[in-house]
């Protein structure tokens, strides 16, 4: 029988048989050591003389050589002890070696230390990759990960679904990968960018609280905390539910025990404003959407730790300073700023200016008073307003936006974790989360000049079919607000959720508020439309992305470390070599034909 590597303590005095690869070897002249390593652990060999042909194996055996071992487990000498590893207290003195499977010279490296490998060959010969402890682990991990969430979920009376991975094509604000069909000629599937449409579909089929562990297919660039192509969220819905606060108060038990209970760490709020925003006897506070952005100038704010924006318009009223002189003033307040040295605060600057601000205006108070280049065009009464509300002290700096809001509130929030990140205030074992709430139904396209949906058509209006009917004018279409709500982790976006319009007469009314006649929405939606004219009852239900919770909770900075077989950073699989070529039988069965660039 196999022993593994972290059984093996139990067995001193017994011959047992072990299997793995070579983690490292030792030759010490009359004996050889090799330490063997399976997916639980290292545990020490010791080959002598005596045992001429395995002897003879061990001399050629190299890192990575795949094993089989026979032996007797006995007690290292104390003076042999390795501390360092669970097993470190035996080792098992082979009587017979195996050569299961030779291994070519290594392109990558196998073990956490040593030279580090570029990511580009990680991905390329990821099979070597995943020998890594760390690999092992994070999988290990995520397999318990997907346990613990379908525990609580069974235990919530949710019944687990699974839906069509070829569908129809859903406009939910990303590209759809699309596969022809071979037996319709030029018609096309959709892989799904998330389950939204049978989700709903279960609903009204009489299904009262569903969830999957759902694989969506967006064709969106990739980025560090965004796969390319392919990822996994919990997709949930129940039947019955008119708001959503319901939603928020079923799902954030789980949120909150996955951080605590699973990742081990520590909850927080350090935003005070935020707390303002706590509903009883939750921990997660509830943030409109334009509360968020004017404290964060983000609607996905860190509440780790404050930094909040403090709006100084009303103090610059009248003011001479032209700077000054705009829509909105606004300032943040950096703990400890005044350290910042001038090649320092020019890199701050440059960050602005990408961002798109003119500059970057500050005031440093120091023990010598408050330094600035901008203190000569303020008045003694603008000074004083801007320490008071600031609340700034010695030793700390502050920072200004000046331009119109949306800008002022971008350029701010990114440096607000721009500021955070060089000041180390994004503790890796700590959690803040929020809700945030009441986002904008329909925003302001500035591309086509035009009204556009905020999110998505799936959401109800805060309001329903009055609130629709009563909107003339686009300031007033603008005001409109869904009932749709986004969990933020750590700065991250993790959930998206809404209570959903289950109305065809609500769902005509917002794609005609766009432009769009019934006849578009019935021949995009008819299978929704159809469905919900047969008695829909109300519904509600979020999808936290799996992936980048599982980030967080693993404290890595790159999601892809957290995937087995991710793509790269330019949405290629190094490993497989895809995307690739396929033949001209398969393009002619599928009824296609490749058109050369010009």
């Amino acid at each position: 029988m196999r022993i593994l590597a972290n059984e093996t303590a139990k067995h001193l005095g017994k011959e047992i048989t072990v299997s793995g690869w070579v983690n490292s070897r030792r030759d010490h002249g009359g004996l050889i050591f090799i330490d063997l390593r399976d997916h639980t652990g290292i545990i020490q060999l010791v080959v002598t003389p005596d045992t001429k042909d395995s002897f003879k194996l061990a001399e050629s055996v190299r890192d990575e050589f795949v094993l089989t071992a026979t032996g007797k487990m006995r007690e290292r000498a104390p003076e042999l002890i390795n501390p360092n590893i669970p097993t470190g207290k035996v080792e098992l003195v082979v009587s017979d070696l195996k050569l299961l499977n030779k291994c070519a010279p290594l392109p990558v490296n196998t073990h956490d230390d040593g030279e580090k490998t570029s990511e580009e060959m990680r991905l390329k010969f990821r099979y070597l990759d995943l020998r890594r402890p760390s690999m092992q682990k994070i999988l290990k991990d995520r397999s318990e990960y997907y346990r613990f969430i379908r525990n609580y979920m069974y235990n919530h009376d949710f019944t687990e679904i699974t839906t069509p991975v070829l569908a129809n094509s859903s406009p939910e604000g990303a590209r759809d990968f699309l596969a022809p069909s071979r037996l319709h000629p030029g018609k096309f599937y959709a892989l799904p960018q998330a389950p939204q449409q049978f989700k709903q579909l279960l609903m009204v089929g009489g299904v009262d609280k569903y969830f999957q562990i759902a694989p969506c297919f967006r064709d969106e660039d990739p980025r560090a905390d965004r796969l390319y192509g392919d990822f996994y969220q919990l997709d949930m819905e129940m039947s019955f539910v008119d708001n959503g606060e319901t939603i928020r108060t079923e799902i954030e038990p789980l949120f909150i025990s996955l951080a605590k209970d699973f990742g081990k760490k520590k909850l927080v709020l350090r935003s005070e404003p935020a707390k303002k925003y706590l509903e009883k006897n939750s921990p997660v506070p509830r943030l409109p959407y334009d509360i968020a952005m004017d404290l964060y100038g983000t609607d996905k704010p860190d509440l780790r730790f404050g930094m909040e924006l403090i709006d100084l318009t009303d103090v610059f009223k009248g003011t001479d300073f032209k700077v000054f002189q705009t829509e909105v003033v606004k300032a943040i307040r950096v703990s400890g700023g005044a350290s910042l040295t001038r090649r320092e605060i020019d890199e701050f600057t440059e960050k602005a200016k990408k961002l798109g601000a003119g500059g970057l205006a500050y005031i440093l108070y120091t023990d010598e008073g408050a330094k600035s280049p901008i203190l000569k065009f303020m008045t003694d009464t603008e000074i004083a307003s801007i320490k008071k509300l600031t609340s700034a002290k010695t030793g700390d700096a502050v920072f200004f936006g000046a331009d119109a809001k949306t800008k002022v509130n971008k350029v701010l929030g990114e440096l607000r974790n721009s500021f955070a990140d060089h000041f180390n205030l994004k503790n890796p074992e700590e959690v803040s989360y929020a809700w945030i709430i009441d986002f904008p139904f329909y925003e302001w396209d500035e591309k086509l000049r035009k009204l556009d949906f905020g999110h998505n058509p799936f959401s109800m209006p805060k309001g329903g079919l009055e609130a629709l009917e009563n909107a003339k004018t686009d300031d007033e279409k603008l005001a409109i607000k869904a009932d749709q709500y986004d969990m933020v982790m750590n700065g991250y976006e993790v959930a998206s959720g809404a209570v959903r319009n289950y109305n065809p007469a609500i769902m005509y009314k917002v794609f005609n508020i766009l432009g769009y006649n019934n006849e578009y929405v019935e021949s995009r939606f008819s299978g929704m439309l159809n469905a919900f004219k047969f008695g829909a009852p109300p519904h509600a239900g979020c999808a936290p992305g799996l992936d980048r919770i599982f980030m967080v909770l693993e404290g890595v900075d790159n999601i892809r470390d957290i995937v087995a077989f991710p793509k790269n950073g330019s949405g290629v699989d190094l490993m497989m070599n895809s995307p690739s070529q396929v033949d001209k039988t398969q393009l002619e069965e599928s009824h296609l034909i490749i058109l050369e660039d010009d």
